[in-house]
């Protein structure tokens, strides 16, 4: 992350270009007395090519596209207008080529992409016609000399937009890499809050509403309110793990690295919705559940009855039971089925939760893409007279 330095701090870092620029113009004064100009061109030519390379970008309103775009121009009509001696081009020849090289360098690594083919190879061009300047203008010069001198100068050229090229690449590999680890977190943040949180507070919701039917005794008084204690106490864990995570990415990576709830886990997911009361809820487990699938895979299996399970709450308070099934299919597939029989028809009548038009409807959707990601299938539907299946299977171990 960039932070601006104190303006005493700016000032201090462009010393070095000042300095520069004005070590270039003292030859001037050495320079014969009616070439004073002619290399007063040149020199103040190369000075502003190394103060530019040697400057912090953007340097004030001016953005390094505009600035080095116009150096180049500088130095290419330079390169056809001047008029004066051949051999004063020739001192400060090296030390504009060289600033020109770094400014490429920076042009291209830097610049944003829709200008930095144009200014980059206004500056590319600039730095290999420059010894043009001085070879075109020798009294016994050949073409042949400036042709090697041409390419004598445009091979670094190459060299150094090449070796930005790689970088910017990299950086741009690196900003991907740290965006799309971005998303990933904002994802496991939002799964979370739908697998954990949006569970409990359904089930906290149809507690509360349910409460409201008729009268009750002290005794399912306190049992109603003990469940809500006890979802209000999950549904706060796991938003401290997930704030945590956002906090401290390391400490929430350990948090759930070390939480890994999976087809073993089920029997007390399972309860938990049974002891709710309306629905009643069984699993049937194989021996050994852990050992079906891969850690990965085991955590969808959690997710895909945990979104189930949540699902007959919203949708289906009215079914009369619901059974978890997990066994092993044909091969070496896994099978996962979550089945509720929709309850008498007095009991479909009911429907306790009330949400806003549109809300909620991207649990599966979800859940179908994770189940994919690991080479399985999920599917829901209606089953039975007014029943509904969702049925998960993955590859095991």
């Amino acid at each position: 992350m960039r932070t601006d330095l104190p303006s005493g701090v700016g000032r201090f870092r462009r010393v070095p270009a000042l300095m520069a620029g004005v070590a270039l113009l003292l030859p001037v004064v050495l320079a014969h007395p009616g070439e004073h100009g002619a290399a007063l061109l040149v020199a103040v030519m190369a000075a502003v090519v190394t103060v530019a390379a040697l400057l912090s970008w953007p340097a004030g309103p001016i953005a390094l596209a505009a600035g080095a775009g116009a150096v180049a121009g500088l130095s290419l009509l330079l390169d056809v207008g001047y008029s004066g001696p051949y051999r004063l081009p020739a001192f400060w020849l090296p030390f504009e080529w060289l600033a020109l090289l770094a400014v490429l360098f920076r042009v291209v690594r830097r610049v944003p992409g829709r200008w930095v083919g144009v200014v980059g190879a206004a500056v590319g061009c600039a730095a290999a016609l420059l010894p043009l300047r001085f070879t075109l203008r020798m009294p016994h010069g050949s073409w042949a000399g400036s042709l090697i001198a041409l390419l004598l100068a445009l091979l670094p050229a190459l060299g150094v937009a090449g070796a930005s090229l790689y970088l910017r690449v990299l950086d741009a590999r690196r900003e991907r890499a740290v965006d799309r680890a971005r998303r990933e977190q904002r994802l496991e943040v939002a799964r979370g809050l739908h697998d954990f949180v949006a569970h409990e507070i359904t089930g906290i919701v149809l507690e509360a509403q349910a409460g409201q039917l008729g009268p009750q005794d002290g005794e399912e008084t306190a049992a109603l309110l003990r469940r809500l204690e006890e979802a209000g106490l999950r549904a706060l864990d796991s938003m401290d793990e997930m704030v945590g995570a956002l906090r401290d990415p390391q400490s929430g990576e350990a948090v759930r690295e070390a939480r890994r709830y999976g087809p073993a886990d089920l029997p007390e997911l399972v309860a938990r919705f049974d002891s709710a009361g309306g629905t009643r809820a069984t699993v049937h487990l194989p021996p050994d559940p852990g050992a079906l699938l891969a850690t990965e895979a085991g955590v969808t299996v959690y997710a895909v009855v945990l979104e189930a399970l949540t699902n007959v709450r919203r949708h289906a308070p009215g079914a009369g039971a619901v059974v978890v099934r997990v066994s092993a299919a044909v091969g070496t597939e896994v099978e996962v089925s979550v089945t509720n029989d929709g309850g008498s028809p007095a009991r479909r009548g009911r429907r306790l939760l009330r949400r806003r038009p549109g809300a909620g409807g991207t649990g599966l959707a979800g859940l179908t893409a994770r189940v994919a990601a690991h080479g399985g299938t999920l599917t829901a539907g209606p089953y039975g007279v007014g029943g509904w299946r969702v049925v998960c299977t993955l590859p095991g171990r």
